[in-house]
Protein backbone atom coordinates (compact mmCIF):
# COMPACT_ATOMS: atom_id res chain seq x y z
CA UNK A 1 0.00 0.00 0.00
CA UNK A 2 1.16 3.84 -1.42
CA UNK A 3 1.02 6.54 1.53
CA UNK A 4 0.11 9.49 -0.38
CA UNK A 5 0.39 12.83 1.37
CA UNK A 6 -3.51 14.61 2.54
CA UNK A 7 -4.29 17.80 1.17
CA UNK A 8 -7.15 18.99 2.58
CA UNK A 9 -8.36 20.65 -0.62
CA UNK A 10 -8.37 17.13 -2.79
CA UNK A 11 -9.64 15.50 -0.27
CA UNK A 12 -9.60 11.48 -1.26
CA UNK A 13 -9.06 12.77 -5.34
CA UNK A 14 -5.54 10.89 -6.31
CA UNK A 15 -2.61 12.76 -7.20
CA UNK A 16 -2.59 13.73 -10.69
CA UNK A 17 0.96 15.48 -10.93
CA UNK A 18 0.38 16.81 -14.51
CA UNK A 19 -2.58 18.65 -13.48
CA UNK A 20 -0.11 20.22 -10.73
CA UNK A 21 2.22 20.98 -13.61
CA UNK A 22 -0.60 22.85 -15.23
CA UNK A 23 -1.78 24.78 -12.66
CA UNK A 24 1.73 26.14 -11.91
CA UNK A 25 2.30 27.15 -15.76
CA UNK A 26 -1.34 28.62 -15.70
CA UNK A 27 0.44 30.84 -12.88
CA UNK A 28 3.87 31.32 -14.63
CA UNK A 29 1.86 32.51 -18.02
CA UNK A 30 -0.18 35.06 -15.64
CA UNK A 31 2.57 36.19 -13.96
CA UNK A 32 5.04 36.97 -17.10
CA UNK A 33 1.99 38.27 -18.92
CA UNK A 34 1.21 41.27 -16.39
CA UNK A 35 3.67 44.40 -16.30
CA UNK A 36 6.08 44.14 -13.68
CA UNK A 37 4.93 48.17 -13.13
CA UNK A 38 2.37 48.74 -10.80
CA UNK A 39 -0.89 49.39 -12.40
CA UNK A 40 -0.47 52.94 -11.56
CA UNK A 41 2.49 53.29 -13.41
CA UNK A 42 1.33 52.11 -16.64
CA UNK A 43 -0.22 54.63 -19.46
CA UNK A 44 -3.69 52.98 -21.04
CA UNK A 45 -3.99 53.16 -24.96
CA UNK A 46 -5.26 56.10 -24.45
CA UNK A 47 -3.06 57.80 -22.80
CA UNK A 48 -0.70 56.99 -25.12
CA UNK A 49 -2.64 58.17 -28.00
CA UNK A 50 -2.96 61.57 -26.57
CA UNK A 51 -5.46 63.41 -23.55
CA UNK A 52 -9.34 64.77 -23.87
CA UNK A 53 -10.51 66.91 -21.48
CA UNK A 54 -13.60 65.08 -19.29
CA UNK A 55 -16.78 66.53 -20.61
CA UNK A 56 -20.59 66.97 -19.27
CA UNK A 57 -23.44 68.09 -21.27
CA UNK A 58 -27.21 68.30 -19.82
CA UNK A 59 -30.14 70.12 -21.48
CA UNK A 60 -32.18 73.31 -19.46
CA UNK A 61 -35.27 74.68 -20.42
CA UNK A 62 -34.21 76.65 -22.89
CA UNK A 63 -30.61 75.63 -23.45
CA UNK A 64 -28.29 72.46 -23.99
CA UNK A 65 -24.94 73.30 -22.05
CA UNK A 66 -21.56 71.44 -22.44
CA UNK A 67 -18.68 71.84 -19.90
CA UNK A 68 -15.48 70.64 -20.68
CA UNK A 69 -12.30 70.22 -17.69
CA UNK A 70 -9.53 72.01 -19.31
CA UNK A 71 -7.18 73.39 -16.38
CA UNK A 72 -4.10 74.95 -17.19
CA UNK A 73 -5.29 76.59 -20.72
CA UNK A 74 -6.25 80.47 -22.01
CA UNK A 75 -8.72 81.56 -23.54
CA UNK A 76 -6.34 81.47 -26.68
CA UNK A 77 -5.74 77.62 -26.43
CA UNK A 78 -8.95 76.75 -26.80
CA UNK A 79 -11.16 77.08 -30.54
CA UNK A 80 -15.00 76.31 -30.19
CA UNK A 81 -17.22 75.31 -33.84
CA UNK A 82 -19.94 74.35 -35.01
CA UNK A 83 -20.70 72.66 -38.16
CA UNK A 84 -24.05 71.32 -38.68
CA UNK A 85 -25.04 69.61 -35.39
CA UNK A 86 -21.52 68.77 -34.09
CA UNK A 87 -19.97 71.38 -31.69
CA UNK A 88 -15.95 70.41 -31.71
CA UNK A 89 -13.90 71.63 -29.19
CA UNK A 90 -9.72 71.96 -29.99
CA UNK A 91 -7.14 73.00 -27.73
CA UNK A 92 -3.49 72.70 -27.30
CA UNK A 93 -2.70 72.04 -23.05
CA UNK A 94 1.54 73.00 -23.32
CA UNK A 95 3.92 71.74 -20.75
CA UNK A 96 5.33 74.10 -18.32
CA UNK A 97 9.30 73.51 -17.90
CA UNK A 98 10.65 70.44 -16.89
CA UNK A 99 11.84 69.82 -13.55
CA UNK A 100 14.67 67.69 -12.87
CA UNK A 101 15.98 66.56 -9.16
CA UNK A 102 18.74 64.38 -8.72
CA UNK A 103 18.06 62.43 -11.96
CA UNK A 104 13.96 61.80 -10.39
CA UNK A 105 11.44 62.88 -12.85
CA UNK A 106 7.76 62.31 -12.51
CA UNK A 107 4.88 63.37 -14.70
CA UNK A 108 1.45 62.50 -14.73
CA UNK A 109 -0.17 65.28 -16.31
CA UNK A 110 -1.16 64.93 -20.09
CA UNK A 111 -0.23 67.80 -22.61
CA UNK A 112 -0.61 67.69 -26.20
CA UNK A 113 -3.60 68.70 -28.75
CA UNK A 114 -7.45 68.02 -28.17
CA UNK A 115 -10.05 67.63 -30.14
CA UNK A 116 -13.88 66.20 -29.03
CA UNK A 117 -17.18 66.15 -31.35
CA UNK A 118 -20.33 66.30 -29.24
CA UNK A 119 -23.68 65.51 -31.61
CA UNK A 120 -26.05 68.28 -30.65
CA UNK A 121 -29.57 68.23 -31.50
CA UNK A 122 -30.86 70.04 -34.63
CA UNK A 123 -32.89 72.71 -32.87
CA UNK A 124 -29.88 75.04 -31.76
CA UNK A 125 -30.09 78.31 -32.67
CA UNK A 126 -26.32 78.15 -33.83
CA UNK A 127 -26.19 81.91 -34.20
CA UNK A 128 -26.72 82.57 -30.60
CA UNK A 129 -24.07 80.11 -29.09
CA UNK A 130 -22.03 81.49 -26.70
CA UNK A 131 -19.02 80.11 -24.70
CA UNK A 132 -17.17 81.32 -21.52
CA UNK A 133 -14.40 80.44 -19.65
CA UNK A 134 -13.68 80.18 -15.77
CA UNK A 135 -11.18 78.37 -13.42
CA UNK A 136 -10.58 75.81 -15.84
CA UNK A 137 -13.95 75.17 -16.76
CA UNK A 138 -15.33 75.87 -20.37
CA UNK A 139 -18.93 76.43 -20.52
CA UNK A 140 -20.97 76.10 -24.25
CA UNK A 141 -24.28 77.25 -24.14
CA UNK A 142 -26.34 76.37 -26.96
CA UNK A 143 -30.03 78.22 -27.07
CA UNK A 144 -32.84 75.69 -28.27
CA UNK A 145 -34.10 77.58 -31.51
CA UNK A 146 -38.16 78.49 -31.07
CA UNK A 147 -40.25 75.68 -32.16
CA UNK A 148 -41.41 75.88 -36.05
CA UNK A 149 -45.45 76.26 -35.68
CA UNK A 150 -47.12 73.64 -38.01
CA UNK A 151 -49.00 75.38 -40.23
CA UNK A 152 -52.36 74.02 -40.69
CA UNK A 153 -53.63 73.37 -44.35
CA UNK A 154 -56.79 73.43 -45.42
CA UNK A 155 -58.06 70.57 -47.68
CA UNK A 156 -60.72 71.59 -50.53
CA UNK A 157 -62.69 69.44 -52.03
CA UNK A 158 -64.41 69.98 -55.86
CA UNK A 159 -67.24 69.00 -56.68
CA UNK A 160 -67.60 66.71 -59.50
CA UNK A 161 -69.65 68.06 -62.08
CA UNK A 162 -70.89 66.95 -65.69
CA UNK A 163 -67.73 69.23 -67.04
CA UNK A 164 -65.05 67.82 -65.10
CA UNK A 165 -64.78 63.56 -65.09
Amino acid sequence: MAIERWSPRRGLIPWRPFSELEEIERHFEDMFRRSPLPSSWRRSPTMEMGWAPAIEVFEKEDKFVVKAELPGMTEKDIDISMVGDTLTIKGERKAEDEVKEEDYYCCERSYGSFSRSITVPSNVDTGKIEASYDDGILEVSLPKAPEVKPKRIAVSTRKKGKDNK
